[in-house]
């Protein structure tokens, strides 16, 4: 007759509740992580792609500005919904009358709709057609409610009577009129006066 030990199966019995364990608490973790991972993943995608777009911009039925960019990415759902343009974007200012003033591009921008305000990014240019400055800086905002563009970073301008730096930035009004360099400094270009001839 095989006699069995009582101890030995409340020990196996033991081993097998704890490697039931383990494996329940292994799949609850497995599943969290995959659940948060999909959340995670799920919140950071943007609710509207577009591509090759053209947005307009009016105040008071009236043209303001066209934004042309090649990709934008919607996000609805974040505590401060925004627009991004992660391959950059131009903005073509019009005045009343529907004529193109001037524009400012960049490689990367974002547009905070409550707020109503641009940033631009990285390799930022515009220029004023009447005037022919232009304007060179890496980071740029235009606040729409307030109809002003200005810069807290190194900025050129550079027209027709030299290269003009502001250490600190510069503020400008929409369109790029009436700007003020902040920590100014120049380089003026001195032109060259034909000499008075004398007379005999």
């Amino acid at each position: 007759m095989k006699i069995i030990d009582s101890k030995k199966i409340i020990f196996s019995f033991g081993i097998f509740l704890l490697f039931l364990a383990v494996a329940l608490i292994s799949s609850a973790c497995k599943n969290d992580y995959e659940t948060i991972q999909a959340l995670t993943t799920e919140s950071t995608l943007p609710d509207v792609t577009g591509f090759d777009i053209e947005m307009t911009y009016t105040d008071s039925g009236i043209l303001k500005a066209k934004i042309f960019a090649p990709e934008v990415l919607q996000y609805n759902q974040k505590e401060e919904p925004y627009y991004e343009f992660p391959k950059g974007m131009k903005v073509v200012f019009h005045d009343p009358a529907g004529t193109e003033t001037s524009y400012i591009q960049s490689k990367y921008a974002i547009f905070y709709t409550e707020k109503e305000l641009w940033e631009g990014r990285y390799q930022v240019v515009g220029q004023n057609y009447s005037t022919g400055e232009r304007i060179e800086t890496e980071q740029i905002f235009f606040d729409q409610k307030d109809n002003h563009i200005y810069s807290d970073k190194f900025t050129t301008i550079t027209n027709a009577d030299g290269v003009f730096t502001g250490e600190n930035g510069f503020e400008a009004e929409g369109g790029l009129r009436n700007y003020r360099m902040k920590g100014y400094s120049g380089r003026v270009t001195v032109k060259d006066t034909p000499a008075e001839e004398e007379t005999p």
